[in-house]
């Protein structure tokens, strides 16, 4: 056997070894770590491949030893990077490997995280860039009046003026460019112009700590798996409502350096998402559900919050390494949610990790009711549907909504506890995920559930209110809504109310309106009131667990939708 293939056949091993944690494949995965240190892989796919292995390894450790050997191996990643032929090189661009250039047209959001955490890596790419009619709406407003005539003569392109006015600025193109852009007034407007133009930058991973190479959170006590995996223990909904001790909201300065790990976590990966690129740094949470594992939970920033729902991110940390997310939108006691395991961590505990999300998700806002749409285990999705990622939501205890579907689910399953080869053809998952499931904690009652289409109906009558309430303009009809609510309520001032919870106020109050709150009953009256405050409070989860608990504002909600319906 040559060498190569005794390389290949390692990393092989090492790959196929990695989930498993009894005491010879521990002691054998020890010994591939130790021979792989010393040896060089040549073909990209080959080095991906490792790479995933030792990630895995690292977050998933049968030892201490086990976890330094990945981690040191990681850490020098980038030079069996560099040490493959350029036409290799090339094969691993967009892996998120440090030592390898990453090109995306990321966010606004993104793109200013970047310019704050990453000076000197990102550049424009320009080779990738058509259309430049958005990128010169962006440079217009940085002209001082001498450079107006040079810009608009036509014989400069914004490339060019790009490169003659950040010359002798000592950082790169993207950097001035996103510096410029930071001193103008935030606005929505901004954002969007600079997304239209779809500005692609190229990310040079050399040496990069929020590469998927080193990306881990530090300062954590490394846990070992000597036990392997772990399964929910029995009846998902008796372990979600099972406590939380360990659960506690982080300072603002630990919160920021948990939001970066998060932002280049998806970052690295081609994905970002609103819970992180919003994130509260005042509002997140972070709970240890035993063997390493962390799940922190990220509140929104108060511009950026829905006005009925209460939006929260996650992310799934293990020893400090990011290996999932996702988010959940609840509103009253039910909770729209789902799970991201990335690929490098597939095959370790998925089903307890999801237990605990909902479990955190359940402490935090009072959910006892949590819906999956159908797209998440296979409608319009097929990757999820070839997966049988249906059977891994009703082992869970999720059931179809629609009962011709929940019929036909208990059957199938019934069928596949009959025949242990059986599997469900993709014909049968198509049809099992054309609704979406629920999983219904113990005491939870029909008539709490809040239809998903009830928000968009819900909205519908919030334009109505708004409109009914006249007014030369939008904000003036907006404001005799949240007037009349607070007259309805018997609120006598809102005068020492923060801006933030005075703008929270406004935009429930159209929706509190649709309920006709003039005749409700006085403690209901009240308990509103202090739901109107929290919705713009530092922590929007005190709203949603206030909100969980208003009985009242629910019933006459959905009535109003119900009504709306017909």
């Amino acid at each position: 056997m040559t060498a190569p293939q005794k390389n290949r056949r390692c990393v092989s091993r090492l790959c196929e070894i990695r989930t498993r944690f009894d005491v010879g494949h521990s002691r054998e995965k020890l010994q591939l770590l130790r021979e792989l240190n010393g040896v060089r892989v040549r073909k990209a796919k080959e080095l991906e491949r490792l790479h995933g292995a030792l990630c895995f390894i690292r977050a998933f450790p049968d030892s201490i030893t086990h976890f330094k050997a990945a981690h040191s191996l990681l850490t020098h990643f980038e030079s069996r990077v560099l040490a493959l032929s350029v036409a290799e090189r090339t094969r691993l661009e967009d892996s998120g490997i440090i030592g390898t250039p990453l090109y995306y047209a990321f966010s606004y959001e993104v793109a200013t995280w970047m310019a704050q955490r990453l000076s000197g890596s990102v550049s424009i790419y320009w080779d990738d860039i058509e259309e430049f009619s958005r990128l010169d709406e962006l440079l217009e407003p940085m002209l001082l009046p001498a450079e107006a005539d040079y810009f608009d003569s036509g014989y400069v392109s914004g490339r060019e003026w790009i490169e003659l006015a950040s010359k002798n600025s000592g950082v790169t193109d993207f950097h001035w460019f996103i510096t410029q852009l930071m001193q103008q007034p935030p606005s929505p407007a901004l954002a969007q112009t600079y997304n239209a133009a779809e500005l692609s930058l190229v990310w040079d991973l050399h040496e990069a700590a929020f590469s998927k190479s080193c990306n881990i959170l530090p300062g954590r006590k490394i846990r070992t798996r000597e036990h392997g995996m772990r399964k929910p223990a029995g009846a998902a909904q008796t372990d979600i409502m099972r406590p939380i001790d360990s659960l506690q909201k982080l300072t603002p300065r630990a919160a920021t350096k948990l939001v970066d790990v998060a932002m280049a976590s998806l970052a690295v990966r081609h994905r970002e998402t609103n819970h992180f690129n919003c994130a509260n740094p005042r509002e997140v949470y972070v709970a240890d559900v035993g063997e390493g594992i962390s799940i922190a939970v990220f509140g929104l920033q108060h511009k950026d919050r829905f006005a009925l729902e209460c939006t929260m991110g996650y992310l799934i940390l293990s020893n400090g390494a990011p290996v999932g997310y996702g988010g959940g939108s609840s509103v009253f006691r039910q909770i729209n949610i789902g799970l991201n395991i990335f690929d490098e961590y597939r095959g370790s505990e998925a089903a307890f990790l999801w237990v605990q999300v909902m479990r955190v998700y359940h402490h935090l806002t009072g959910c006892t009711r949590y819906i999956a749409n159908a797209y998440q285990f296979g409608s319009d999705n097929e990757e999820a549907l070839k997966s049988g990622a249906f059977w891994f939501y009703y082992r869970l205890g999720y059931r179809p909504v629609l009962p011709a579907v929940r019929k036909q689910a208990r059957s199938e399953f019934m069928r596949m506890r009959g025949d242990r080869s059986y599997r469900s053809s993709l014909r049968t998952l198509r049809s099992l995920s054309s609704c979406d499931m629920h999983l219904v904690l113990p005491g939870a009652r029909a008539s709490e559930l809040f239809e998903e289409r009830w928000i968009e109906t819900s909205s519908m009558l919030a334009t109505q209110e708004i409109a009914a309430a006249g007014g030369q303009t939008r904000a003036e009809s907006a404001g005799r809504v949240a007037a009349g609510v607070a007259r309805d309520l018997g609120m006598r001032s809102v005068r020492n109310w923060s801006a933030a919870e005075t703008d929270g106020f406004q935009r429930i109050a159209p929706f509190v309106a649709a309920a006709e709150p003039a005749n409700w009953p006085a403690d209901a009256k009240r308990s509103m009131r202090a739901i109107l405050r929290a919705k713009g409070g530092e922590c929007e989860a005190e709203f949603a667990r206030l909100l969980a608990r208003h009985d009242h504002f629910l019933s006459e909600l959905r009535t109003r939708c119900r009504r709306a319906d017909r």
